[in-house]
């Protein structure tokens, strides 16, 4: 009887060790969406801004 009990216990406590494992890397890629969806914008904004230098300096050799 004793076998069985055992068994049944270590295999709660593997699910619940995944279940704790699943919440880790849930709340990693959520972490991780965020930062690739910050780091999106900042290349957007630097692109811009690349673009904006760009069409003034364009500007200053036409002036030339």
């Amino acid at each position: 009887m004793f076998w069985p009990m055992f068994a049944v216990a270590v295999g709660f406590l593997g699910l619940a060790v995944l279940g704790v494992l699943a919440v880790r890397v849930f709340l990693e890629a959520q972490r991780l969406g965020r930062q690739v969806t910050d780091s999106a914008l900042r290349i957007s904004r630097a692109a811009e801004d690349l673009e904006r230098a760009g069409t003034s300096a364009a500007r200053a050799v036409d002036s030339l």
